[in-house]
């Protein structure tokens, strides 16, 4: 990463915007390395447990359009400050409190959410002091914080052996609490920020055909990392009697490989193109995910399909999120929540999903297939699009995107 781009913009809004995402997506993932043992302890069914590790995201997904709003009315930071508060009195009434029952961490889940709806706030915070040329390294670094499911999978399960796992949600609140301190030190808002967005304007983007492409590519690309990251911990205990530490592991390194994969995305996106790049993880993930689907005897097997897997969505979020700002410069707070916002969904159809065909059918085969085939439909949908952008996005926007 060369010297320019250090130059160009404010290194510490850049890091505390990857740091408040890395803390926000630990907290926000918690429930599904945790989901072993909790549905154990709560008699719940498989088809439940798939549903508790997908409300976070649903309601992350929903909060993300809430959060682009607040941040593009009042600021990023200030909206990050307030979904940090809300996450941290979550989790202290979720430790003081008790989860005793399955409507208990459903409504859990639902205020988790809200540390999901960190992206329209980490995004833009970050995005908006970088010029076209670096944004996909500077949203790659800021939305690398989806790291932060790393080290819920691997210390979650652990903890949650040691002490109980009510108590994580305690532990959790303290590396939180210092984010937020330093999230309110180190972070400044851009001095050139968009103009604030009327409700008329997040129709008038959905009325843009460019917006649905962006958030189907984004819901197989982030919905496939963050479903497969939740449902993987009960997959694995599921698939090949793992316990919840030993399953944990095999979720960190397929999360590990996702999370670190997403500023490369960024990078390969700047240096190669962002449509260049996005096809070509498409096509990785899709046979990955088809093959693993064949229930391969050997654990390891599966956890490496996982691994390449999830690089290739790792990789592809930050590829599509150089696209971003290359076509939506000016409405890149709109368009950040509602892109997210489908990541989201996408993520709990995938997680949700999974569980009940679990349920139903006995096996996660015709799931995995399912989700597979989304991906090479993503593939074909953008060599649809490819020309048409080519000739409508203007020769500067083409220059930079690479198209």
């Amino acid at each position: 990463m060369n010297t320019s781009f250090w130059n160009a913009g404010h290194k510490p809004t850049l890091f505390a915007a990857f740091l408040y995402f890395d803390l926000s997506f630990m907290v926000w993932y918690l429930l599904g390395p945790l989901a072993v043992q909790i549905a154990t302890d709560l008699h719940l069914t498989t088809q439940q447990r798939g549903l508790m590790v997908a409300t976070p995201i649903l309601a992350g997904a929903l909060l993300r359009f809430v959060m682009g709003m607040l941040a593009d009315q009042l600021s990023p930071k200030t909206a990050g400050v307030i979904g940090q508060i809300i996450v941290i009195v979550a989790l202290l009434c979720a430790w003081q409190l008790g989860i005793h029952s399955y409507e208990h961490a459903l409504l859990l889940g639902v205020f988790l959410g809200m540390a999901g709806a960190s992206f329209a706030v980490a995004l833009p915070l970050a995005s908006q002091w970088y010029p076209p040329q670096h944004q996909g390294k500077a949203m790659g670094i800021a939305g690398a914080g989806n790291s932060g499911t790393v080290f819920a999978a691997l210390i979650a399960p652990v903890l949650a052996a040691s002490f109980g796992w009510s108590n994580v949600f305690g532990f959790a609140v303290v590396p939180l609490v210092l984010t937020l301190i330093a999230f309110s030190l180190m972070a400044r808002n851009a001095p050139e920020r968009p103009k604030a967005k009327s409700m008329s304007d997040y129709f008038k983007a959905l009325g843009d055909r460019d917006s649905w492409w962006f958030m189907f590519f984004y819901s197989v690309t982030f919905g496939g990392f963050i479903g497969l990251a939740s449902a993987l911990p009960g997959y694995f205990n599921d698939q090949y009697g793992l316990s919840p530490v030993t399953a944990g592991y095999y979720t960190a390194a397929c999360v590990f490989g996702g999370s670190m994969m997403r500023p490369l995305g960024g990078a390969l996106a700047d240096r190669f193109g962002g449509i260049r790049t996005l096809s070509g993880m498409y096509a990785v993930a899709a046979i990955c995910i088809a093959a693993v689907g064949f229930n391969l005897p050997s654990s390891w097997a599966a956890l490496a399909l996982f691994v390449a897997a999830m690089l290739g969505l790792g990789a592809g979020n930050g590829a599509v999120f150089q696209l971003v700002p290359q076509r939506f410069r000016k409405e890149i707070g709109v368009m950040t929540g509602l892109i997210g916002m489908a990541g989201g969904i996408g993520g709990f159809l995938l997680a949700a999903g999974l569980g009940a065909i679990k349920q139903n059918t006995g096996d996660y085969q015709l799931g995995l297939w399912l989700f597979a085939l989304l991906g090479v439909l993503a593939w074909f949908g953008l060599m649809n699009v490819k020309r048409r952008w080519r000739t409508t996005w203007g020769s500067a926007a083409v220059t930079a995107a690479r198209v």
